[in-house]
């Protein structure tokens, strides 16, 4: 038996024991899955949104490091298991009604977007003034290389 299958969550049984009870009791959505929003511990700043499904959840918290439900490629993945940047938790919260994560984590390496950014949030939505949307890049250089550590993996980005 693994140490996943010996973790249990609690049951929903009402709203006070989910909204002020002290056992964990996530709801997963119809797919199974529970979204993350993942900052950096020290600085606050919004690294990525990811999703996570029974067993990440369980191997996030047993590990202490973060594991995601990849909804691209359909597959549980150790962030940083082929790049290098592991995502280790500082903290773990849900929100009031437990169907979000936020995650406080140090990321060794420094980076968390496999685009080869910090943060998957490096592009910002500005309006042109002639009803044109665009995108004005943040962060102007990448951490890394994604070419050079990915090499020939299939991009998880789906059009």
């Amino acid at each position: 038996m693994s140490a996943e299958d010996s973790l249990s969550f609690g049951k929903r049984l009402s709203v006070e024991t989910v909204e002020e009870g002290l056992e964990l009791a996530p709801r997963f959505n119809g797919q199974g899955l529970i979204p993350v929003i993942t900052t950096d511990a020290q600085t606050g700043e919004v690294l990525m949104l990811g999703y996570m499904n029974e067993e990440a959840l369980k191997r996030s918290i047993i590990t202490g490091e973060a594991h995601y439900w990849s909804r691209s490629r359909e597959t549980l993945w150790r962030k940083g298991e082929t790049s290098g940047f592991v995502q280790k938790i500082a903290e773990m919260r849900i929100d009031d009604d437990q169907d979000a994560l936020w995650i406080r984590v140090h990321v060794q390496g420094g980076a968390s977007c496999h685009a080869g950014y910090r943060s998957c949030f490096y592009r910002a939505v500005r309006e042109d003034g002639d009803q044109t949307v665009r995108l004005v890049f943040r962060e102007k250089e990448k951490v890394f290389d994604p070419k050079s550590v990915y090499g020939d993996m299939p991009n998880p980005t789906k059009l």
